[in-house]
């Protein structure tokens, strides 16, 4: 049985090779401000600009015999599945509310 760790490392090292890591920075104006060591994930770096292409890479990456994917989302999820539906080379159904901006 493999461990929760070995596979968040797997998951890491397979995305590697889709897309860079984003880099971890300290934010000195917050850490001065709030007097604590304030660390900022730059996820508005990836390509799409939010974590949720992590999980839409992953959940896809699992399922191999997969050629359609569907979710529903109001918009960052739904924009890492289309990433992701394309780089897989998958069709892809997301459904979003019609409020979505």
């Amino acid at each position: 049985m493999t461990s929760f760790h070995d596979r968040a490392r797997e998951a890491t090292r397979a995305m590697r090779k889709v897309f860079p890591p984003t880099p971890l920075l300290r934010n000195e104006h917050l850490s001065q401000r709030f007097g604590a060591e304030i660390w900022l994930k730059r996820e508005d770096l990836s390509p799409v600009r939010s974590y949720k292409l992590r999980g839409a890479f992953n959940a896809m990456r699992k399922q191999p015999d997969q050629k359609l994917f569907v979710c529903a989302s109001a918009g960052n999820h739904a924009q890492g599945m289309a990433f992701m539906c394309r780089h897989f080379d998958v069709k892809g159904v997301i459904f979003m509310p019609v409020t979505t901006p």
